[in-house]
């Protein structure tokens, strides 16, 4: 794949495992008590504020085939080092605190009436989070989608660790920059990253016109 078809698909992936664990946590941490989410919050959000060398370079020292992990991954045949696969991990694990922050601030900002409503005609706590507290709080949803996702294609640090830096393999658009400059070809490396400018900037006006703007506004 060129960088930029790449970066898109590792993005892709990075954003549906995102979505799906955050979700899952964060209605995991609406039945936590209070003490034990201040130990997970940090926990999650560690990726967010740790250098992303630092965290490549610890997802390689977990998935390395010299330890015990990575070598039975290997056997089996699905190592992440060096691979497409170690690139949408990496993108994950450093994108997922944007997301999980944005969706839990939302979820708690819903009327809590609503739900207690619904508590008392029997719904389960799964129902009530799923068909009240994710539809009030799609606005926060939809922005951490669209921040997770460009923070995952824009991931340098910890991919560079743990996926290296193969051309048409893990050489998505952050990787092929650093690799065009060391060129000297600078031409190139400006043009992709004007690719990403224009990108991200679509995708951030996107959450603007959508949330903010009129489009919703006769639903509300």
């Amino acid at each position: 794949m060129s960088p930029f078809w790449l970066s898109i698909y590792v993005a892709s992936i990075a954003v549906s495992i995102i979505v799906v664990t955050g979700l899952a946590l964060c209605f995991f941490m609406k039945q936590c008590p209070r003490q034990v989410r201040g130990i997970i919050d940090a926990i999650v959000t560690l990726p967010l504020v740790l250098p992303p060398v630092v965290v490549g370079f610890i997802l390689l020292m977990i998935f390395s085939p010299g330890n015990s992990l990575g070598r039975w991954l290997d056997t089996h045949g699905m190592g992440i080092v060096f691979s497409v696969v170690g690139a949408i991990l990496a993108s994950t694990v450093i994108a997922f605190p944007l997301f999980y922050q944005t969706v839990r601030a939302s979820i708690e900002s819903v009327d809590h009436d609503m739900e207690d409503v619904a508590r008392t005609l029997g719904a389960s706590e799964l129902r009530i989070f799923f068909t009240i507290s994710i539809p009030l709080a799609w606005k926060g949803l939809l922005t951490g989608v669209i921040l997770s996702f460009c923070r995952a294609m824009g991931e340098f640090g910890a991919t560079i660790l743990i996926a290296g830096n193969m051309p048409g393999i893990t050489r998505t658009m952050p990787l092929a920059i650093y690799s065009l400059v060391e060129e000297g070809n600078y031409t190139d490396a400006f043009t992709i990253v004007g690719y990403i400018c224009i990108l991200t900037l679509s995708l951030l006006w996107g959450i603007h016109i959508v949330t903010k703007g009129k489009l919703f506004s006769a639903h509300e």
